[in-house]
């Protein structure tokens, strides 16, 4: 199977347990690893026998900008289950859901959530 990467999407959203994470939002950055069969698409060079990446890379800015979960676990879920759902040419997607900036003192580095999820797991 083959994978398309998409890296470094960043959005400002407002999901976080902190009553101020959810006041004031703060930046997120996603990165998705989709398998899907790029055969076809390899040989007519068309897109529509491929995944137009453009509609994955707006899915995944307008749930980030728009929920409001207390939990980073439930965004990174909301996010595989909507691509799987939506991308019918996509078998299995990796989300890693990154917080650059999270709101702890004396913490300078990021938190990440890494998730796999397959159309069966659905």
């Amino acid at each position: 199977m083959d994978c398309i990467h998409l890296t470094g999407i960043r959005c400002y959203g407002y999901t976080g347990y902190l009553p101020e994470e959810k006041v004031l939002g703060q930046w997120f950055e996603v990165d998705v690893r989709l398998w899907l069969d790029i055969s076809t698409a390899a040989k007519t060079d068309a897109i529509e026998d491929t995944l137009d990446y453009r509609s994955v890379i707006s899915l995944i800015q307008h749930l980030v900008k728009t929920s409001k979960f207390a939990l980073i676990e439930k965004l990174v879920t909301m996010i595989a289950d909507s691509i799987l759902q939506e991308c019918a040419r996509v078998t299995q997607v990796q989300v890693t859901l990154s917080k650059p900036a999270a709101p702890i003192p004396d913490f300078s580095g990021k938190i990440s959530i890494e998730l796999t999820k397959s159309k069966s797991n659905l």
